[in-house]
């Protein structure tokens, strides 16, 4: 009987052992940097979670710092896996202008540029360039938002929060990594996924710019231990793996992933201890920016996850139950703030220009900003280059229970400069040169100057804008423009015989503009400008040196209102969003015609005219599935009260003009001339490889009551109804 009992007893001790070590035991999730590889940390988690793994720690670097600080702050694997995947993450990672938060009121109109380069320049005339990095406007946004609750419940303590969490930044000038446990938890991952030549660096409150953490870490096993002393970590690897073989056919696509992170630290597979699991999903044949490939990767975490888990549980005892976990971490959730903003606060500024940056803030009821008022004065002032490097922070203030949304809103790009050109096999090349000057005081103060240069087409304008900041924010443009075409040499297209009688063509407009935005993607402009044109031309196909051309001079007055929306992916040749144009047009001048020796005019005439002018324009494009086929329409109408001038020549060179591709323009084709018109049209866009597509396009145009050169060379209607189409 004794000896019955100390086997009983010994037994029961084993249990209380082995249970003590088990509930003893404490898990940390090491997460590995990676870039867009660094997705597959998600399915890696929703494999932990589902099977009842706990995680107690997390620790990561550059995009593992990502994963793991939504985790820790309470976002489930499978909230963040629906986060990733939702179509708004690929604006997040590629820094493109989502359509909805383009605000057309402080955007520039297109211009010819291809290249565009922002200097700063400071009182002392010191300049700076800064680098066409992928723009972050979209992504630190989302991260202070999302992040903002956990870090007001813990009260800015990483120890606190839902998971305790560490992530890893990288201190270049001293050569240290930085371990941060405290302050704003969007700020430690911006930190961490700062990768040079990638992202720009944010600057801390404390004034110092750091660096993505894998440089000198990009597997913190270490940080880990010395930081939580876990009994076990589950270390999850996606960076860089040595091939067995050179990747032969792989090599350039895989490149750019290397070059950047081919200073990142080599991941050792046993730095997770005799105990730990090493999880290495297979991401052969990805790359750090193929974020587009979320589903994949999140399915080789998954798979990579699976393939471990028989050790993990074995080594893992202890057994998170996943409804008490759900319960815990909305009971987390639920201790947030409302989000409501006390006030916005401005760094980086002095008092006149700070308060210009609050002014795009406006509350639309009530005392206190909503998050919806923030985000639409971010995305306002963010519309700017000059305010390119704007950079948000949410911070809960417990005094007047609220959140404050910071703004480090370092003026940048005060001066830049553009430069576009094209080349043809026609004579029509055309090189473009632009100069742009801001300066910020009350409101925002902007100069530019461009000039084209070519045989065909020259011009020069210059503006200066004063942008104010409203509940409609608005701005005030004086301008002069200058253009002069010269139609004699432009030849025909594909060996077609264009009638080229119309010689040179030039005007001048000064005028000032009125533009407001009511909201994201409309414009509403008010335009009221002094202008002179004059036509030289020959009122017969053939001439000779020795004739002298027409001129006609058309001097006068002209206001117009004009509503613009355009969410177009491309400024030329877009693929997707949509932009329509209705313009109402005032004219009204004086006509002066000198006879040349093609006149059957003999002396000079004089008179006024006036009409009114209204357009409507619209076009959109539809993407398929596949993202490399898009189909669109186009459909405009034109409706003029333009009476006839003295001569047909001069009245179809001032008639308006259908030019539904940029070609167009450069022929003079007066059959799509004309005062009234109807066009529409079908586009279709066919990715080919890389950035080079097909385009095919159709086009049916309406003419009512086309002119025709009388016998007196006067112009006269023809037929009710003249149409033409054109693929």
């Amino acid at each position: 009987m004794p000896r019955f009992l100390r086997l009983v007893a010994g037994f029961l001790l084993s249990l209380y052992v082995l249970n003590g070590t088990a509930t003893a035991q404490r898990v940390g999730v090491v997460l590995s940097g990676g870039g867009a590889k660094g997705l597959a940390h998600v399915g890696v988690l929703k494999v932990l979670e589902q099977n009842g793994i706990p995680i107690d720690y997390i620790v990561g670097t550059s995009m593992g710092s990502v994963v793991g600080a939504l985790y820790s702050a309470g976002y489930s694997p499978r909230e963040i896996e629906q986060i990733v995947i939702q179509p708004e993450f690929q604006y997040w990672v590629s820094g493109k202008q989502p359509a909805d938060r383009t605000f057309n009121y402080i955007t520039a109109d297109p211009n010819p540029s291809a290249l565009r380069v922002g200097l700063a320049v400071d009182s002392s005339f010191r300049t700076r360039v800064t680098p066409n990095l992928i723009n972050d406007v979209n992504l630190n946004f989302v991260l202070a938002k999302m992040l903002a609750p956990a870090g007001a419940i813990s009260g800015y303590n990483f120890d606190k929060l839902f998971v305790p969490f560490r992530c890893l930044a990288a201190e270049v000038f001293t050569r240290n990594q930085v371990i941060q446990r405290e302050g704003s938890i969007s700020d430690a991952v911006r930190n961490s996924m700062a990768v040079p030549l990638v992202f720009r660096p944010i600057r801390n409150p404390d004034g110092r710019y750091l660096f993505d953490g894998g440089i000198y870490n990009n597997f913190p096993t270490d940080v880990m231990r010395s930081e939580f002393k876990p009994d076990i970590i589950i270390g999850v690897n996606v960076g860089d793996v040595a091939y067995k073989k050179y990747p032969f056919g792989k090599d350039d696509e895989l490149l750019l992933g290397s070059i950047v992170f081919l200073g990142a630290d080599v991941a050792d597979t046993l730095a997770v201890g005799k105990n730990g699991v090493f999880i290495q999903p297979d991401l052969e044949g990805f790359g750090a920016t193929d974020f587009a490939r979320v589903r994949e990767l999140i399915d080789l975490g998954e798979k990579a996850a699976t393939a471990k888990l028989p050790q993990a549980l074995r080594r893992v005892q202890r057994r998170q139950d996943t409804l008490e976990l759900a319960q815990r971490r909305q009971a987390f959730q639920q201790q947030a703030p409302q989000p409501s903003f006390a006030r916005v606060a401005v760094q980086g500024l002095n008092d006149q220009q700070a308060g210009f940056v609050r002014r795009f803030f406006r509350r639309d009821g009530g005392s206190a900003y909503t998050i919806d008022d923030i985000e639409e004065g971010y995305y306002r002032l963010a519309s700017d280059d000059f305010f390119r490097n704007v950079y948000p922070r949410i911070r809960y203030d417990r005094t007047s229970e609220g959140y404050v949304f910071q703004v480090d809103a370092r003026q940048n790009n005060n001066l830049s400069g553009e430069v576009g050109f094209v080349l043809s096999s026609r004579p029509i090349d055309n090189f473009h040169l632009g100069l742009e000057y801001r300066y910020l005081r009350r409101f925002l103060y902007q100069a530019s100057a461009s000039v084209n240069i070519g045989r065909f087409y020259n011009a020069a304008r210059g503006s200066f804008r004063i942008n104010v900041p409203a509940r409609y924010s608005y701005y005030l443009e004086p301008t002069i423009i200058y253009n002069q075409w010269n139609y004699q040499k432009t030849g025909g297209l594909l060996g077609r015989d264009v009638v080229s009688t119309q010689v040179r063509q030039q005007d001048l407009k000064a005028g000032v503009q009125l533009g407001l935005s009511p909201n994201y993607r409309s414009r509403i402009l008010l335009e009221g400008a002094w202008f002179t044109r004059q036509d030289e031309y020959a009122n017969v196909n053939e001439i000779s040196n020795t004739d002298r051309l027409d001129e006609t001079d058309f001097t006068g007055y002209t206001a117009a209102a004009q509503f613009a929306r355009n969410s177009l992916n491309r400024k030329q040749y877009a693929t997707s969003g949509r932009r329509a144009v209705f313009t109402a047009r005032l004219v009204y001048g004086r006509e002066q015609l000198t006879p040349g020796t093609t006149s059957l005019i003999e002396e000079e005439r004089e008179r006024y005219l006036r009409w009114l002018q209204v357009r409507a324009f619209t076009e959109q494009f539809f993407p398929l599935k596949n993202e490399k086929q898009s189909w669109g329409y186009f459909g405009e109408v034109m409706i003029s009260g333009q009476p006839r001038f003295y001569n047909y020549r001069s009245s179809v060179t001032a008639a308006p003009i259908f030019a539904p591709l940029p070609d167009s323009r450069t022929l003079f084709l007066e059959n799509y001339r004309s005062a009234r018109y109807v066009a529409a049209g079908l586009r279709f866009n066919q990715g080919v490889v890389g950035k080079l597509e097909w385009r095919t396009e159709a086009y049916v145009h309406v003419r009512h009551q086309p002119l025709r050169q009388g016998e007196t060379r006067r112009p006269t209607a023809t037929a009710v109804l003249a149409w033409s189409a054109r693929a």
